[in-house]
Order: structure tokens, then C-alpha cells, then sequence
């Protein structure tokens, strides 16, 4: 028996791969379904399933073409339906692959079809436990995410999703692994681990939401608290994975087509097309086309995607090098993003040479900003998540964080230069970019972001309660 979890960081997402006796069951697979393939066929087995733990919302599974490519029927648990062939599989339902057998464990609250999969060993003993978003290591799943539960409240879903953890989760023995959906860095939970494997006698004793004495009012009270909106492009996925999608091999061809600075300037002066910038921060900062978004592919590139833009039907053209076209496009699809028109061939330096136009973003280092701020008063914006702000910003900052920098574009002064900062760099040059094809000129990146200016002697705040905020 072999399980082997294949990570995906930028998604902070776990698809998995279970062998007994030569068949295979992949669990959540991604879009680019190649690599599941290719490993069966290294060891000379045959993929069996296509296990789905729920409609996903924050990726799009690559059930559909697995299938197609293998003939591996899709299941999924109670209460799912779709819009092509499946499987749906009862609860307690025992599925036989090889010398093992995998056990349904119908687990709703998350969302009503959420499934988890117990692999029970050659002597029928519970082994692993594949948990979806149903239980993350450290957290469990957010209950606001449920498609056909328009008559329930996410407090609903919470009660129910206390009752799974507890009748079907909790019974299981100390000794099963725990294989999650995600890992920390996802939108699906509040306070994942940064570990992606775990035990579950562990996550009785330290995971919040499996304490032994905790109430179903307790429980509610604390998985609903301090929730934040999903993500606009949540439930565009969820209808995806649904009722079908593009191959991505459609995809690929489609948005790898070659597009002049000519063809460019025209298909942008149409409103609607996003041109997507996708190199290094540093890059862009020192040159990019005016109006441009920048979300670099070295950072958390898929989710910030689906942040900002949303829609996932939006026409993207991208400011991209070839060697990493295939990358970016394969990545946009990972979450829906599959309307993209093409590429800027030559890049930059192309747009350069046609006579266009190129902006760049004024920057400077916190030690520089330290001194200027021993002399003057200026405006600081800080653009990084709630918690981090509340763990400790410079005092004068004010929070406008980026995942819902439009609504702040009034605070931001249009008279006088305003210093900006993220964490480390990466998020305040996609502000920036934000700022800026919204007319707002006058930003200056804080090179380092909190990371730099925490080593400056300029004063900070720490711990500051959340109702400041409010």
C-alpha cells in the first residue's frame, strides 16, 4: 500500500495519490491531470478512481479530464450533483482498491456533499484519513461555502459541521494520518499549520475545534468568529467543477498566441481586458506598461489572481517571458482563469521599441524612510492582512488592506507623495499597480516592506485589539 501526497505550494493544496496491488485512487486532482498518468504508469498500475472530497471553490479539479484520459469513474459523496457522468457513493460505502479498501465517510458542514475517505489497511484497520476541508491540521473548515444551502445560515452549517467532526472523525483511532485539503496559506480555514501531514490523536489534543468538551455553541461561536468574505472567484469554481470546463490543453494553445504591441494597444482600448504583468516585483517596478496589473508568478500568484480580478470569464492578456508562458497560463486555469487572449511577444522591451509609453514606481529603503520620518510627518498605508496589522504595524500606518484596496482609493492622498509597505515587497507593488491605472500617481514602495522597517528605530504598535479596527 503507497500514499503519496503531491503538494501544490502556490495553491497550498494537497491532491493525493493511494496504490494498493497495482490500483490507484487519486484524491482532488488538479487541473493538469498529466503527472497522475505518468506516475501510475511508472509503477505499472492503473488509476481505479477519481475521488472528489467536495465541489472545490478555490481550484479547479481535474476530475473531468482524468477521467476522460483513463476511464477512472468520478465519485463523490451524499448529497453531491453534477452535470456529467459520476459516481455518487453512500455513507459507510466501501470502495476496493487492491489488497485495501477505501471507506465513505459522509462528513457535511463544510459544504452538504463534503466527503471524507478512510483507506483501511489489508486487515481492514483504519490507516490514513484523506479529510478534504472537512479537518485541516490545526483548523477545520469555514462553513460559509455551501452552494445549496441558501435557506441555512453559515451558524447552520457550523452546528453541523460539529456534529461530523464529532460522530465521524473523532471515533476514529489516534493513530490514523490525517491527509488535509490545505495547508496554511489557503482561504479555506482561518488558522491552518504550515505542516501538511498530521495524526489525529495530535489534533484531538491541539486542534481548537476537536476539544473533548467543547459545546456545539462553543464551537459555532469560534469557527464563525473573525471570518472573513471568500473570495469573489469562490463560487465560479465551484460552478465549474460542476458542470464542466475547457481542457487545459485549450487553454494552453489559446493563450500562448503571440500578440504585437499593436494588437495589444488595440485589444486594451476595448474596456474590459486586463493586461497581466506576472514577472519579478522588481521588474515591474522598474518598468511596466501604464495601466498594467502586477501579480508576480514567484509569489501566491493563483490566489491573489482570484482576488483582485474576480471574474474569472475576464479577458487577460499577459506581460510575460516565454520560458514562463506555459507556467502562468497553466497557473491562471488552476483557478478559473481561462480567457486569455495571449501574450505581448517581445515583452517590454517590444512595447519600448514601438514608441509606447513605460511607467515605473518611485521606491525607497526603510532606512532612508526612518530618516525622513525623524523630520516630517508623511502618510504611511500598510496593505498587508488584518492579523498581521494587529500583530504589529508602525504607529501612524494606516490599514488598507490589499484584498479590498478599492474601497480604501479615497484615503489615499492625491496632493502630496504617500509611502506604502506589505511584508516583504510583494504585495505593495500589486497595490501599486492597483493605485496607479486608478490614477493614483503619488506612491512610493517602501523597499523590504514591515520586514525592513521592523529593523529601523521607528515606533511600532503590537498586539493592538481587533475593535480598533472596526
Amino acid at each position: 500500500m503507497e500514499v503519496q501526497q503531491i503538494y501544490t505550494g502556490c495553491l497550498a493544496q494537497g491532491a493525493y495519490y493511494i496504490e494498493s496491488n497495482k490500483e490507484v485512487a487519486i484524491i482532488d486532482p488538479l487541473r493538469e491531470v498529466q503527472q497522475y498518468i505518468d506516475l501510475a504508469e511508472s509503477r505499472g498500475a492503473k488509476i481505479k478512481y477519481i475521488l472528489e472530497t467536495h465541489f472545490h471553490a478555490d481550484f479547479v479539479s481535474g476530475h473531468l479530464t482524468l477521467s476522460q484520459l483513463t476511464g477512472a469513474p468520478i465519485i463523490f459523496g451524499p448529497n453531491a450533483e453534477t452535470n456529467f457522468p459520476s459516481t455518487i457513493v453512500k455513507d459507510g460505502e466501501e470502495l476496493a482498491l487492491g489488497n485495501s479498501k477505501i471507506k465513505v465517510l459522509h462528513t457535511p458542514g463544510h459544504t452538504m456533499e463534503s466527503t471524507c475517505y478512510l483507506l483501511l489497511d489489508e486487515k481492514g484497520e483504519p490507516n490514513s484519513l484523506f479529510s478534504g476541508d472537512t479537518l485541516f491540521l490545526g483548523d477545520v473548515g469555514r462553513p460559509d461555502l455551501a452552494q445549496k444551502a441558501a435557506s441555512m445560515t453559515m451558524e447552520d452549517l457550523a452546528g453541523i459541521l460539529f456534529d461530523s467532526l464529532r460522530n465521524k472523525i473523532m471515533t476514529l483511532p489516534d493513530n490514523v494520518t490525517v491527509y488535509p485539503g490545505h495547508g496554511a496559506g489557503s482561504a479555506c480555514g482561518k488558522s491552518m499549520s504550515k505542516e501538511t501531514i498530521g495524526v489525529l490523536g495530535e489534533q484531538k489534543e491541539t486542534n481548537y475545534a476537536l476539544r473533548a468538551n467543547m459545546t456545539k455553541e462553543e464551537f459555532v461561536k469560534e469557527l464563525t468568529d473573525g471570518l472573513a468574505p471568500p473570495p469573489a472567484y469562490f463560487p465560479l469554481n465551484v460552478q465549474m467543477n460542476k458542470e464542466g470546463y475547457s481542457s487545459i490543453e485549450d487553454v494552453l494553445i489559446k493563450g500562448k498566441k503571440p500578440l504585437s504591441s499593436e494588437e495589444v494597444d488595440a485589444i486594451l482600448s476595448e474596456k474590459g481586458t486586463v493586461l497581466l504583468d506576472v514577472r519579478h516585483q522588481s521588474e515591474f517596478s522598474r518598468s511596466h506598461i501604464p495601466g498594467s496589473l502586477f501579480i508576480g508568478l514567484d509569489g501566491q500568484f493563483a490566489p491573489w489572481v482570484g482576488a483582485i480580478i474576480a471574474d474569472t470569464k475576464t479577458p487577460i492578456i499577459l506581460v510575460v517571458s516565454e520560458d514562463r508562458l506555459e507556467e502562468a497560463i497553466t497557473r491562471l486555469s488552476r483557478v478559473g482563469f481561462d480567457n486569455i487572449k495571449g501574450y505581448l511577444k517581445g515583452g517590454i522591451e517590444a512595447w519600448a521599441e514601438s514608441g509606447r509609453t513605460l511607467d515605473d514606481i518611485s521606491s525607497i529603503s526603510a532606512e532612508d524612510l526612518e530618516i525622513k520620518l525623524k523630520s516630517e510627518k508623511l502618510p504611511l498605508f500598510d496593505v498587508r492582512k488584518e492579523g498581521e496589522f494587529l500583530s504589529a504595524h508602525l504607529v501612524g500606518a494606516n490599514f488598507t488592506p490589499l484584498d479590498d484596496l478599492k474601497k480604501y482609493l479615497d484615503e489615499f492622498p492625491d496632493d502630496e507623495p504617500f509611502y506604502l509597505h506589505c511584508a516583504g515587497g510583494y504585495r505593495s507593488v500589486i497595490a501599486m499597480s492597483i493605485l496607479k491605472a486608478h490614477g493614483i500617481q503619488n506612491g512610493i514602495d517602501i523597499l523590504g516592506g514591515f520586514g525592513a522597517l521592523s529593523k529601523t528605530s521607528l515606533p511600532k504598535e503590537e498586539n493592538v485589539c481587533a475593535s480598533t479596527l472596526r
